[in-house]
């Protein structure tokens, strides 16, 4: 049985929670907070194995009750906002889910509780998005709130990532593609090779020259991607 505590300022949001858990008789309710400092009572009462934590809730928010605990229960980030997944990989948040919250998508974020994967190398996995959330990317200039099944590409550029869309232009972001792979689901997301990760749902054709020469074309990148003959032999066994 995992005790898992629901915490957010929204009665209605929290309300919704409780019913889902109701259809998964291996979690139980250990109990509710609707402010910071109702949860930090809760969670040092209670010892959760985890809690489902809104983020921008009435004073403080849920990353500052993070950070007064000495010990951390697995998070899952529940929002409406997805500009906070990046500082969830920072708390080692097991999953991130938008508001609202389907039954599909939260059935999902009980099994990586249940798997409780939280070390270093199954971290940012376990924080990945689904393929029907949204991405918030940051630039100097702006702040883009993107679907995540409306990237066509990711490339590598140093320390920054370049992300390429179907229909909308490119945009260079300042964090590199290794933090972005574990966190996009796959598939349909297959890093094909150092410099990039394609969204084969996203795919048109594959041109190929030769057996050390092809070229991936997706949509928004009527170019096309380069492909060596590995990257040719990655791709093909994800096909068959």
């Amino acid at each position: 049985m995992q005790r898992v505590a629901i915490i957010d300022d929204e009665p209605l949001a929290r309300k919704r929670l409780r019913r889902l858990l109701a259809a998964h008789p291996s979690f139980s309710v250990v109990g509710e907070a609707d402010s910071a400092e109702s949860a930090l009572e809760l969670i040092i009462r209670e010892r959760p194995d985890a809690v489902f934590l809104d983020i921008e809730m009435h004073g403080p928010s849920g990353f500052e009750v993070l950070a007064k605990l000495n010990r951390i229960p697995k998070v899952v980030i529940v929002s409406a906002h997805a500009e906070h997944a990046i500082h969830a990989f920072d708390i080692q948040a097991i999953d991130y889910i938008l508001k609202p919250v389907t039954p599909a998508r939260f059935a999902q974020a009980l099994q990586r509780i249940q798997s409780g994967a939280t070390d270093n190398s199954s971290r940012a996995q376990s924080a990945s998005y689904a393929i029907e959330d949204r991405i918030c990317l940051r630039t100097p200039q702006r702040t883009v709130i993107a679907p995540i099944k409306s990237i066509s590409a990711l490339q590598a550029d140093g320390d920054f990532t370049r992300f390429f869309f179907k229909d909308s232009p490119s945009l260079m972001i300042c964090h590199t593609l290794g933090e972005y792979e574990p966190a996009l689901p796959s598939p349909p997301f297959l890093r094909i090779d150092r410099s990039h990760l394609v969204n084969l749902d996203l795919m048109v054709r594959l041109d190929r020259h030769s057996r050390d020469e092809a070229r991936l074309v997706l949509e928004g990148i009527p170019e096309g991607i380069p492909l060596a003959r590995i990257a040719q032999q990655r791709l093909k066994s994800r096909l068959t």
